[in-house]
């Protein structure tokens, strides 16, 4: 159950314009008002100062939010860092303290279904690690860390980069795309101890570079969006850990010969859409989604409004979409059509530092 701290945040959040926290590469996390009547922004402000605190998460039922950043004294294995702030009144942000994210460069967490693991991607040594959370949500002991093993074929594919932290509603399985070794690596996840052990994984073609992953609302399917080379791999999911490739897909016009690389995907609530992020054609690419067969049909390349779309929100309404812009310095706000899942021209514009993470406060 939600704590009475959270439901009253939850309140708050919902009375006014809903509150989005960002996660950037600057100086610390950010905080704007998203008017869903309107498909305005308020200016972002500072909420909370940190190095970095590149991707955030909630905690499910505490009032806690976690950032993955560098820490503010260097650990001495050099690892980065996680820190928890305490949401206040008015979604304020108080420092709770920090722990090691068990590797080097988290760039992605997750939260497991009870709030007791935290698991995290560590991009530079391609680390996944798992911490144990008390009932308060503050940090308890380090419960695994792994690095997966293999190489690529690209020059970015040395040895494995773990991109991308997700459980799945069972709460049994952990899914893990690596960049550096083009699998999407599948752990089994002991709720009870925090502790993940490798199960057997789903490869891509070589060179794809797997970034992240969004399964379908029904869990029948899971959709990798592949960094390197530009696509999408569609995957069945059998429910228990198993994942089967049935469609890849382009995320690119035919005819684009300009360098760019895919960041982002998610999947509409309705489970009829998904869309993609492309940095460097800087669009956002949309698929309809069939519900049976899982498999995708082109719909648009819709322009993002700023330069390298690093991430993208759909707002709880299913009729916008943010889209955070590190190479612009901007979140824009696009309109999107529930019935056909085409985006429109983006409207509200404005500025935030190296956003990497949108994330919305419900």
């Amino acid at each position: 159950m939600r704590t009475t701290l959270f439901n009253l945040f939850l309140l708050s959040s919902s009375v006014f314009a809903a509150p989005v926290f960002i996660g950037t590469g600057a100086d610390g996390i950010y905080l704007t008002d998203f008017d869903a009547a309107t498909g305005k922004l308020t200016e972002p402000k500072l909420a909370a100062e940190y190095k970095g605190p590149g991707w955030i998460e909630f905690h499910p039922s505490k009032a806690v939010l976690y950032a993955a950043g560098s820490p503010k004294q260097e650990f001495p294995d050099k690892t980065g860092a996680i820190a928890a702030f305490k949401i206040g009144s008015g979604n304020t942000l108080e420092f709770i303290g920090e722990t090691s994210s068990g590797g080097k460069g988290p760039c992605h967490l997750a939260l497991d279904a009870t709030g007791s693991t935290l698991a995290v991607a560590n991009y530079n040594d391609g680390t996944t690690s798992t911490i144990r959370l008390a009932e308060d949500g503050s940090f308890g002991k380090l419960a695994t860390t792994i690095i997966a093993a293999g190489s690529g074929p690209t020059d970015r594919q040395k040895g494995p980069h773990a991109h991308g932290v997700y459980f799945d509603k069972s709460n049994g399985f952990l899914f893990m795309p690596d960049l550096g070794i083009d699998k999407v690596v599948v752990y089994k996840h002991d709720a009870k101890t925090s502790e993940i052990s490798v199960s057997p994984p789903l490869s891509t073609k070589a060179g794809a570079g797997p970034r992240h992953l969004a399964f379908s609302p029904d869990e029948k399917h899971a959709y990798v969006i592949n960094e390197l080379d530009s696509t999408v791999l569609v995957a069945s999911h059998d429910g228990k850990g198993g994942l089967k490739e049935i469609q890849t897909v382009p995320t690119l016009p035919e005819d684009f010969s300009g360098k760019s690389s895919t960041s982002e995907i998610e999947v509409h609530p309705s489970g009829k859409f998904v869309y993609g992020s492309n940095r460097g054609h800087d669009s956002i690419v949309v698929y309809a989604r069939d519900t049976e067969t899982g498999k995708l049909t082109f719909v648009q390349h819709a322009p993002c409004g700023g330069k390298t779309p690093r991430h993208f929100k759909i707002d709880p309404s299913g009729k916008w979409m943010l889209v955070g812009h590190q190479g612009s310095d901007t979140i824009s706000v696009l309109p999107l059509d529930t019935a056909t899942g085409k985006l429109g021209e983006p409207g509200s514009t404005v500025s935030a530092p190296k956003p990497i993470c949108l994330l919305f406060g419900k």
